[in-house]
């Protein structure tokens, strides 16, 4: 689905570049329309024409950057990768395991007699 909507944005985006290109600016640029009346359309139809079609791609535009903006959305959970943490095993080493507790307690030992002080 996204794909589909990626290449439709695609080919939106390049046919307004070229209808905004056609279009006859104060300075000349990359308009036609210099020929007179003998062309196939009048000058001001052809003004009409093309701001009808850059009105209706740019709406078309904004249409599929708005659906392609939800599709990122509902696809992933929004998470901040950089406050992100990440999982334990991998960040600090495991502890060795400590010995087990014996299950009942060492017999104490009766302490052997001091030795007598030589003097």
């Amino acid at each position: 689905m996204t794909t589909v909507v990626i290449v439709i944005h695609l080919m939106l985006a390049a046919a307004l570049i070229g209808v905004i290109l056609l279009q006859k600016s104060e300075g000349g640029g990359l308009g036609m329309g210099g020929g007179g009346m003998s062309g196939f359309m009048s000058g001001r139809s052809t003004a009409n024409l093309l701001t009808r079609t850059t009105a209706i791609l740019a709406a078309g535009f904004f249409l599929t950057s708005m659906a392609l903006a939800y599709l990122a959305g509902i696809r992933q959970p929004a998470t901040d990768t950089l406050l992100m943490q990440p999982p334990r095993s991998q960040s600090q080493p495991q502890p060795a395991p400590s010995p087990a507790a014996p299950d009942h307690p060492a017999p104490v030992q009766p302490a052997a007699p001091a030795a007598p002080l030589a003097k």
